[in-house]
C-alpha cells in the first residue's frame, strides 16, 4: 500500500510547486490589466504567506481529525479554486481575495505531506519529494510562458488550475490507501498528540529547530531573490546573464535533492545537514572571492547544492527528535517558522541593499548560515539519544 501511494505523493508535491513561480512569471503582464503597480506583487505574496503560516499552525489538528489523505485532497482543491479565481480576476482587490484560499491550501498540504513521509518513508524519499517540488516550480513558468505567448496570462492560471483539479480527483480516489493516524494507533503504533505552541517551546530542542528552519528558509529565499541584483549592481554583470546565473541556484537545489536521495542511503539525516552546511559555506566563500565571474558562478551553484539536503533532512528527523506522537504538531510549527523566515528576511535585506549597499549580500547569507549551524548543532546535542 505504501509503495502504491508513493507516486501519488510525489505527484502532489509537483503540483505544490507548480503555482509557486506563476506570479513572478506573469506579473509584468498582469499588473497593467489589473490597474496595479509593479510593487504590488509583494502584497499578494505577503497574503499568501500569511495564509500559509496560519494553515501550517493548524495542520496538526486538521490531520489528526481528518487524516493526511483528506487534508491533502481538500487543500489541493482549495488551491485549484484559488487559481481559477486568479484567472477570472479583473481587479487587484480580487487577486488579494483569492490569495487567501491559495495560502491556506498550500500550508496544509505542505505540512501534511511532509509529516506523512517523515513517518512512513526513508530519508531518501523525503529528499526526492522536495526535488519534485523543484520540478513543479520549474514547469510552472514554462506553462505560463506558453500562455503569455498566446496573449493570455489567465490561460496560464487556468491550465495549472485544471491540473490541480485533476490531482484532486486522483487524491480522492486514493483515500483508501492512506494510513490515518487512528489506524496507526490501533496497530500498536502511536497516538498523535497536540500541544499548544507555548508548551512546545518548553521542550528540549524545539526553539533550536525553529530557529534553524527560520534561518534556512530566510537564507534560501534571500539567496534566490537577490542573486541577480547582486550580480548586476555589485559585480557589474549584465542583467540577462545575471538572471540566468540566479536560476542556477534553484537548479542546484533541484539537482542536489535528486542526488541527495542516493547519498542519504549512506549518510544519516544529521550527516546530510552538516554536509549541506559545509557546501553552503564554500559557496558563500566563493561568492566573496574577488577572483572574477567564474568563482561567483561556482559560488551560486554550490550555494544551491548545499541548500538541497538541509530542509528535507531536518523535516525527516522530526519524529526521531521529538517523538512520533508530536511529529504532526512539530511539523506544522516548523513549516510556519520556515515561512516566517521567507516572509521577513528577504525584504529586510532589500532595505539594507537600498540604504547601504547590495554588496552585503554574501555577508548577510553568511550570518544566516552561521546562526543556522549553531542552532542545528544545539538541536542535535539536546535531542541526542
Amino acid at each position: 500500500m505504501v509503495s502504491v501511494l508513493l507516486p501519488i505523493i510525489y505527484l502532489a508535491f509537483i503540483s505544490l510547486g507548480l503555482p509557486d513561480s506563476l506570479l513572478g512569471a506573469a506579473w509584468p503582464s498582469m499588473y497593467p490589466q489589473l490597474g496595479a503597480q509593479l510593487s504590488w506583487a509583494g502584497m499578494v505574496s505577503v497574503i499568501i504567506c500569511l495564509g500559509t503560516i496560519t494553515s501550517s499552525l493548524a495542520s496538526d489538528r486538521l490531520t489528526a481529525r481528518f487524516g493526511p489523505g483528506r487534508v491533502t485532497a481538500c487543500s489541493v482543491a482549495l488551491t485549484a479554486a484559488a487559481l481559477f479565481g486568479f484567472s477570472f480576476s479583473t481587479a487587484f482587490w480580487q487577486l488579494c481575495l483569492w490569495a487567501i484560499p491559495y495560502g491556506l491550501g498550500a500550508g496544509s498540504v505542505d505540512a501534511a505531506l511532509n509529516n506523512y513521509v517523515a513517518l512512513h518513508y526513508e530519508s531518501r524519499h523525503m529528499s526526492w519529494l522536495h526535488a519534485m517540488w523543484g520540478v513543479g516550480a520549474s514547469v510552472g513558468p514554462v506553462i505560463m510562458g506558453w500562455a503569455l505567448a498566446g496573449g493570455s496570462w489567465q490561460n496560464g492560471y487556468r491550465t495549472i488550475g485544471l491540473l490541480q483539479t485533476a490531482l484532486t480527483v486522483v487524491l480522492v480516489c486514493s483515500l483508501p490507501l492512506w494510513k490515518c493516524p487512528s489506524d496507526a494507533a490501533e496497530e500498536g503504533g502511536f497516538t498523535p498528540q497536540h500541544l499548544p505552541l507555548p508548551k512546545l517551546l518548553c521542550l528540549p530542542g524545539v526553539r533550536e529547530v525553529l530557529l534553524c528552519f527560520f534561518c534556512y528558509c530566510a537564507l534560501e529565499s534571500t539567496a534566490g531573490m537577490w542573486a541577480a541584483s547582486y550580480c548586476v549592481l555589485a559585480r557589474g554583470i549584465d542583467a540577462e546573464t545575471a538572471a540566468s546565473w540566479a536560476s542556477l541556484y534553484y537548479t542546484g537545489i533541484m539537482a542536489g535533492r535528486f542526488a541527495g536521495g542516493f547519498i542519504t542511503m549512506k549518510l544519516g539525516d544529521r550527516q546530510m545537514i552538516r554536509l549541506g552546511q559545509a557546501i553552503m559555506a564554500a559557496g558563500v566563500v566563493f561568492i566573496l572571492l574577488p577572483l572574477g565571474r567564474g568563482t561567483l558562478l561556482a559560488g551560486l551553484v554550490l550555494l544551491g547544492l548545499g541548500s538541497a539536503p538541509i530542509y528535507p533532512a531536518v523535516i525527516h528527523e522530526t519524529p526521531a527528535n521529538f517523538g512520533r506522537e508530536l511529529s504532526m504538531a512539530m511539523t506544522g510549527v516548523q513549516m510556519a517558522f520556515a515561512y516566517m523566515g521567507s516572509l521577513v528576511m528577504p525584504p529586510l535585506f532589500g532595505l539594507l541593499a537600498q540604504n547601504i549597499t547590495v554588496s552585503l549580500y554574501p555577508w548577510y547569507l553568511a550570518v544566516l548560515l552561521a546562526v543556522m549551524v549553531v542552532s542545528a548543532e544545539a538541536l542535535h546535542k539536546k535531542t541526542a539519544r
